[in-house]
């Protein structure tokens, strides 16, 4: 049969069509459904979008009206509803990868709506005398427009405020209220936040030093605008909150410290321990694993203490530790460069057990001093989502009698590389990842990486002297003993004194130190679990994928297929590891 020129041409058009038209309708759908929700989240929480590098809407602060709350769980349950109208078969494996995790991402977020902690917004960790000086950190000061933009944040200073206290009243109508502890220690972290004059202010840091190419007439009017709002709208906003916190809020805190004591808190607490392990494992089982691993670390500590030399009891050991003056640093600039050292050491060896290597850069960096106090050893900040910031190891310089030498090494792989830097500078890298994945994660994955990272310090060149050994050691029980004690504190009705206790006994870590931890797990009830599960999770993969592969098993493999589709809930990451056994396993 004889077919036309015009014949041809529309079946060859019809055909590349076919082959070329791209992304299927339901591909298209969820990918706008991604788009769209995270630019919602940007719009929704500006700072979190400036802490990524998005400069769009550096003019505002998140509005935490109670209204605000419920139309953004509203917007939550129609996301979940559009969800389903998306045809999930015709989608490609990757795409149903992404939208169960979006999925699951949104039904664990309905699912936690019956719990009111958004009633508690303030306490040692958490508010905006912590939040608002480290926002300035991370806004960019490049031209007259970003001043603009930073000056109408601080005018929105005040209604902020207001909404905090409005959000604080209606906690304590719904006896939503921190622990007294916790709350004991905001009145001085505000007051920090309202020197007496307004040049002194940590908000003020951005005048004190212009870029070159604002005029001078800019200037002026900037630096006028700023000295004034700061005087007579910041200062005084602190000054109303601090108010509030000591005479009105720390009155009606609750005594009891666990999450237990708050409404439904028996739920809550389940609750939060399923988001932050991502297992279904009950309080109670949790208890039981820190237990069993505090006893099998603590018989590898005893044998390190024997191999050491020293002569005395577990006690006396951790006391010499404690106490020695060999073991700590007298200036600070000593201790950030005795880090920086450590990581420069670690880099060159990463080619050994990774195929794929970040290329965003990190460093090094002091906590700052007004956060110092009442924060934790270490902390790390990833990388600014467009490649403006690079990543940092942010360490404590705070009471150098408190920070031995003896536990750098661990803390240094857990905080840069291998650990949190290097997973989440290469999640951020994966080009193909929905936003909502390479800028977000799952904690027991990203702590359990990190934790898990520590213990390649050995297979590095790490931990030569038996007091670097036990430093790992004492980092590793202490994540098993936090699943002992922040089950404990809010399941099982501890005491703050028996958590401290519990802590003391069974680790090396200095009282200041302890005290901090302790209070950590009291502000972020199920926080704390997700270090030791996640990392019990990947040593278990890895001992699986070793035993079946025999001599094809290949570490640098092993840990590319973990870190390769991003940080994911722990039963898709065994998923994962199961494919990874199945297309490696050598000839029959």
């Amino acid at each position: 049969m004889k077919r036309t020129l015009g014949t041809v041409v529309l079946i060859l058009l019809a055909f590349l069509l076919a082959t070329c038209s791209g992304p299927n309708r339901a591909t298209r759908k969820l990918h706008a459904l991604f788009d769209e929700s995270w630019e919602w989240t940007l719009q929704e929480f500006p700072e979190y979008a400036t802490y990524l590098g998005d400069d769009r809407y550096n003019d505002r602060l998140t509005d935490v009206s109670l209204a605000a709350v419920e139309r953004r769980q509203k917007y939550t349950i129609k996301l979940l509803d559009r969800l389903a109208t998306i045809n999930r078969d015709a989608l490609s494996a990757e795409d149903k990868l992404n939208y169960d995790l979006f999925r699951h991402q949104q039904e664990i977020s309905i699912e936690g709506f019956q719990f009111k902690d958004y009633l508690m917004p303030v306490d040692q960790r958490n508010g905006p005398q912590l939040s608002l000086p480290r926002l300035v950190r991370f806004t960019r000061f490049r031209n007259t427009k970003d001043y603009e933009d930073y000056l109408k944040r601080l005018h929105q200073i005040t209604p902020y405020m207001e909404q905090l206290m409005a959000l604080m009243e209606a906690g304590k109508a719904a006896d939503w209220v921190p622990p007294a502890i916790l709350l004991e220690k905001v009145p001085d972290q505000l007051v920090a936040q309202t020197p007496a004059e307004a040049g002194e202010s940590l908000l003020f840091q951005p005048f004190k030093n212009f870029p070159e190419d604002i005029s001078a007439e800019d200037k002026t009017r900037i630096l006028d605008e700023g000295h004034r709002t700061i005087r007579e709208q910041v200062i005084p906003a602190f000054q109303r909150l601090h108010d509030y916190v000591s005479q009105d809020y720390l009155p009606s805190a609750r005594e009891a410290v666990g999450a237990w004591a708050l409404p439904e808190g028996d739920q809550f607490y389940t609750y939060r321990a399923k988001v932050f392990t991502t297992t279904d494992q009950t309080p109670d089982e949790i208890h039981e694993i820190g237990l069993q691993e505090v006893a099998r670390i603590r018989h590898e500590m005893e044998r390190v203490i024997e191999e050491s030399g020293f002569t005395g009891s577990f006690d006396e050991f951790t006391e010499f530790l404690r106490t020695d003056a060999q073991f700590y640093f007298t200036e600070p600039r000593d201790l950030l460069l005795a880090y920086r050292d450590i990581c420069k050491r670690v880099d060159p060896e990463l080619a050994r057990l990774f195929g794929h290597l970040p290329r965003t850069p990190y460093g090094v960096q002091e906590i700052p001093a007004y956060l110092a106090p009442t924060t934790t050893t270490a902390y790390y900040e990833r990388p600014a989502a467009d490649g403006s910031r690079a990543g940092y190891f942010f360490a404590n310089t705070y009471r150098l009698d408190q920070r031995p030498k003896y536990e750098m090494e661990a803390l240094a792989l857990h905080e840069a590389v291998p650990g949190h830097h290097l997973q989440i500078a290469l999640a951020m890298e994966m080009k193909d990842l929905p936003m909502f994945r390479s800028q977000g994660g799952y904690t027991a994955f990203i702590e359990g990486w990190a934790l898990y990272a520590e213990s390649l310090g050995e297979e590095m060149g790490f931990y030569q002297d038996p007091y670097s050994k036990f430093g790992q050691l004492m980092y590793e029980m202490w994540r098993a003993v936090r699943l002992v004690v922040d089950t404990g504190i809010h399941h099982q009705k501890w005491t703050r004194q028996q958590a401290i206790d519990f802590f003391t006994a069974n680790t090396a870590k200095t009282e200041h130190d302890i005290a901090q931890e302790v209070d950590r797990y009291i502000a972020l009830p199920g926080q704390a679990l997700a270090y030791k599960i996640g990392e019990l999770k990947i040593k278990e993969l890895r001992a699986e994928a070793a035993a079946a592969l025999g001599s094809k098993f290949d570490l640098r493999t092993f840990h590319d297929a973990v870190l390769g589709r991003g940080a994911v809930p722990l039963d898709i990451l065994a998923e994962g590891i199961a494919t990874y056994i199945t297309e490696n396993q050598p000839d029959q």
